[in-house]
């Protein structure tokens, strides 16, 4: 099972920055993963929004092959850490497909990407930061793979 992992734009604040390298190289030691940091479109919200994220769908698109694509949206699938575990070691081996979670900027992700998804999933019912999502999702999938490695982690 491979993963890939992407977003667009640079972490800014630096402890989630080193929060997140921290859980890449646990990942790392129990399945490969790729980050993948893409260009962050810039622009005035109010006025540019779908732009921007056509912007940054076009840079995500580009290293999305025949990838089992999983986007993070508010109104998403809701899994518990067991039945994401599960989620995760299924589509790992019935796929043969490599599992890329793609996390929007700060105006999540366009339309026609979500469309693209093979699943659209939820972190969490409450709205979180762009930034806090991507250091969610990283723990998450660290979790995962420890459940099914039966190692301990915390509850």
């Amino acid at each position: 099972m491979t993963l890939k992992i992407l977003w667009p734009g640079q972490t800014k604040n630096r402890e989630s920055r080193r929060l997140e390298e921290s859980y890449l190289e646990r990942i790392n030691r129990l399945a490969p993963c790729r980050l993948i940091v893409t260009r962050e479109a810039r622009g005035l919200p109010e006025r540019f929004a779908e732009r921007i994220k056509t912007i940054e769908a076009e840079g995500l698109e580009k290293h999305i092959k025949d990838d089992y694509i999983i986007c993070l949206i508010d109104k998403g699938r809701e899994m518990s850490s067991t039945d994401f575990a599960r989620f995760i070691q299924e589509r790992g081996e019935t796929s043969g497909r490599p599992l890329a979670f793609v996390a929007g900027g700060f105006l999540g992700l366009a339309e026609r990407f979500l469309d693209r998804a093979d699943l659209r999933l939820s972190l969490s019912r409450m709205t979180l930061s762009h930034e806090l999502c991507r250091l969610v999702l990283l723990e998450q999938i660290y979790r995962s793979l420890a459940i099914l490695r039966g190692l301990s982690y915390a509850k």
